[in-house]
Order: C-alpha cells, then structure tokens, then sequence
C-alpha cells in the first residue's frame, strides 16, 4: 500500500470517532493579504489539535494482544491527549510520560480524556528524558510505543486533514501552510496533496528557534540540532522523524521559519479580533503569511490551524516576547544618580507621555555617586525609543540597551 492508501484505510476507521472540522474563509485575514484564505480549524477537534487522527489509527491498527498488554507514549501536551482519548475510546490501558515540567493543565487534559485508563508518569525536565523512559518501558515491558510522527500509521491519520480540505473545498488551492515538528501532519498531508492536488504548494512552517526540519533538508542529513527554544512546544523539536524527513524533503516546496515573538503576536491578534484561542504551533501557518505576502496576492491559500492547548499561565509571557519582537517592550540598565529628584527627572524629561515603566527593580550601588537599576518600558511607537537614547544621553545618564545583549537580558530578566 502507498502511503496516499493507507490515509484512505484510516478515513474508513474515524467513522463515529474522529469528526471533520471546519474549512472555512476569515475575512480579516483574505482582506489584509488580497487572498482567499481558508482556516482548516483542527484547533476545534474533541482534544483540540489533530494529533487525535495519527494516535487514534495507529492504536486501532494494534493487534488484540497488542492491545490486551497495553501501549506506552511519551509526550509534553497534544499527542499525549489524543493517545489518552484512543486509550479510553479502544478501552486500552496506557502509560503516558509527560515531563516533570509539564503545565498542570495539560497533564490534567491527559487524565480527563483518558479517564482510568491511562497512568501518567513525570520524569525528567525535557521531553527526551521522557522519551527515553517510556521507550525504556516498552522494550522491557514488550508493549507498543506510539511515536508522535515517525509511524507509517500516525503520519496516515494526520494524512486525513488533506482529505478533508479537498473534499470541502472543491477548486484549485494555490497554497497550503502546515506547522511542522517531528513532521507527521506535514508528511501525510503533502501525500495527499501530491495524489489530488499536485499543482498545490505545500509551504512547510517551523519555529526559527526549532528549525529541525529545515536544517535535515538544507544538510541533507537527519542530524538532532544541539539546542532549541522550546516556547513553541508543539513545534519544537530537536529532530524530526526518519520518515517524515524523506517525505518532506521530497514534498515541500519550502520551509518558512517564523520567529517566536512573531507567533506570540498572531495569538494575540486572532484572539482579540477572532475571538480564536490557539497555542503556539496552532498560529504558526497564520504567522507565515507575512513573509510571503507578494506571493499570495489573488491566490486560494489554507492555513492548518492545529491545536488550541494553550495555557493561561503563559499569557503575560506571550505578550512579552510580542511587544519585544514588535520593539514596543524595551529594558536597560540605567545608573542612576544618587540624589533626589533624580527618578522625577527620569520620568519628566526622558518619557514621553504614553510610555509606561512595566518593570524597575534596583540592583546593589556600585559607589556612592550612582546606583544600577533594571528598568523596563513599554512604549506605543516602535521609533521612540531613539527619543529616550539620546535624551539620557544628552541628561548624563549612563545605560546599557539590554534588548541586544541576550546573555545579559536572561541573567538580569530571564
């Protein structure tokens, strides 16, 4: 069987079980681009991402004995949710490992759908140290892990959202965004596309902090990368699947790296004027836009929208790293002179009437003369923070930008 069969097998095993989700038109965001473009909202499925669909035709494909010993999965958040929902659904007992870093309300997710049959289990702060162990479990154990990407049968299920789209929306798609991590839902969709759709390009999307992806293909090598910003946990990874690096590489038309400050602003927006709840991988295909806007003028474009597992806990950080990556948010460590009226001053003559101080903390006096303070501002215009540079200059206090200093910005802010 080809690949393009085997999503067809599994569109055959969803019925009553994985339902379709919307394929539908956001004016706002056609308008802003000259283009059509159509949301694929698999941030509205029963566990809120598509990771049901791979997860959930993988485990119906096990034996009865395989099912009968019971499964073992590692994950951090979406793919641990729809193995759970499997595991209740197909009445199979399962072992998740989750990070000990986990948000609580994801590990809480993971026992609300999987109910008494699933036992999670923290360990290690990444999600490689839970990888190691589960798959540690299964060996020993002689039980089926269930990869989040690399199985034929996992990328077959995510294969099902290209099945979707065509048969919802029946004239030519110039283009398809779709977010990549270990490049499951990339894989089985561009297969689909290629058997139905072959003039339709595919434009893959990875965190510029997790290019894995991107990196195996420039490299021609499926090497792990080093380090990662993991902020898009959905999509970020050290290395991508075997399988999935040999579809994709023959698949895509190209690979587009988003930075994280970008996505966090698109989460912002598609809340406030979407009324849109999605989690950092989910706005990945809309953030791209951006940097192909030339390209999609007049065109049919379809965004994978692919989960809204977003904690609330991380809503200040997300509007953090967006004003900086709009250069809203600024931070320096000014020294201040020690005598009154040297705050007032500050705050008369260097601010301007809309900038607002969000974060002031002062750290130990380095002389009697002056003493070191963090401080942090928020401005409305990108542009006026030359106006505060040079009017500190000009007044004789001394800074340091700390927005270019990485090294320095984590130790002082984190």
């Amino acid at each position: 069987m080809t690949i393009y069969d085997e999503v067809l097998a599994a569109k055959k095993q969803f019925e009553g079980v994985v339902f379709p989700t919307p394929l539908t038109e956001n004016r706002n965001i056609s308008d802003e681009f000259d283009a059509k473009i159509l949301l694929k909202r698999e941030d509205l499925q029963v566990v809120r991402s598509y990771k049901i669909r791979g997860a959930y035709n993988k485990m119906n494909s096990l034996s009865v004995n395989e099912k009968d010993n019971g499964i073992v999965c590692a994950s951090a958040g979406n793919h641990a949710q729809g193995v759970a929902y499997s595991c209740h659904l197909l009445g199979v007992f399962g072992k998740i490992y989750m990070p000990k870093t986990t948000p609580k309300q994801k590990i809480k997710q993971v026992q609300l759908f999987g109910k008494s049959f699933v036992e999670i289990v923290l360990v290690g702060d990444t999600f490689d140290d839970a990888y190691a162990s589960a798959v540690d479990d299964a060996t020993r154990n002689n039980k089926k892990f269930i990869h989040p990407f690399d199985d034929l049968k996992v990328i077959a299920g995510q294969g099902t959202v290209g099945l979707e789209i065509l048969s919802d929306y029946k004239n030519p798609i110039d283009y398809v965004f779709v977010p990549i991590g270990g490049g499951g839902l990339a894989s089985g969709l561009s297969e689909v596309f290629r058997e139905l759709s072959p003039k339709t390009k595919i434009i893959g999307v990875e965190p510029l902090g997790a290019p894995a992806m991107k990196t195996a293909i420039a490299a021609e090598n499926n090497s792990p990368l080093v380090r990662i910003d993991k902020f898009v946990d959905g999509a970020a990874v050290k290395q991508v699947g075997n399988l999935n690096f040999d579809i994709c590489r023959k698949n895509l038309d190209d690979i587009i790296l988003v930075p994280e400050g970008k996505v966090c602003t698109t989460i912002l927006r598609l809340y406030n004027e979407e009324a849109m709840v999605v989690e950092p991988a989910g706005a990945l295909s809309i953030a791209a836009l951006d940097f192909y806007k030339e390209k999609l003028k007049g065109k049919t474009v379809v965004c994978i929208v692919s989960g809204s597992n977003n904690d609330i806990e991380r809503t200040a950080e997300i509007k953090e790293r967006s004003l900086l990556y709009e250069g809203l948010m600024h931070y320096f460590t000014i020294q201040f002179p020690q005598r009154p009226g040297a705050l007032k001053e500050f705050v008369n003559d260097i601010l301007g009437a809309d900038d607002d101080i969000t974060y002031f903390q002062f750290k130990q006096k380095n002389n009697r003369e002056s003493g070191p303070v963090v401080v942090g501002l928020e401005l409305k215009n990108r542009t006026d923070v030359l106006a505060i540079k040079e009017k500190m200059t000009q007044k004789g206090f001394q800074y340091s930008y700390l927005n270019d200093n990485e090294e320095l910005f984590m130790q002082l802010i984190g």
